[in-house]
């Protein structure tokens, strides 16, 4: 059984500045990591890490907010990776149209279940 525990932090002044200034140098290191990933094509964590870590180490952060911005490029790559690889346009058989719905996700339309179909057969 797990149990889930919400705590809120009640810091001092001087820890509150330091854990702001260490969200924005993970913030500042995240999007400087996003731009080399982006120029060298590499999006893999383990590709990140083997190329960034030693400059992001260099950076001022340590080992553990150093591995979390890489996971958190390598991630976003990869949602990104996947929104972009849903929205490619699907061919289509002939004679059958695509809607799109709120999600975003091509569905075969079909008159037969529609409101419109229904009342005509009635």
């Amino acid at each position: 059984m797990k149990l889930a525990v919400r705590v809120k932090l009640l810091p001092t002044p001087e820890q509150a500045s330091a854990l702001g200034a260490t969200l924005r140098a993970c913030n500042e290191a995240a999007s400087w990591l996003s731009s080399e990933a982006f120029t060298h094509q590499v999006t893999s964590r383990a590709g990140l890490q083997a190329h960034a870590y030693v400059d992001l180490r260099l950076r001022g952060l340590s080992a553990q907010p150093a591995l979390h911005v890489v996971r958190k490029v390598a991630d976003a790559y990869a949602a990104l990776k996947v929104t972009s690889i849903r929205r490619t346009p699907v061919r289509n058989a002939p004679g059958v149209t695509t809607s799109t719905g709120a999600t975003g996700r091509r569905r075969p339309s079909s008159s037969a279940g529609s409101a419109a179909s229904l009342s005509t057969r009635i």
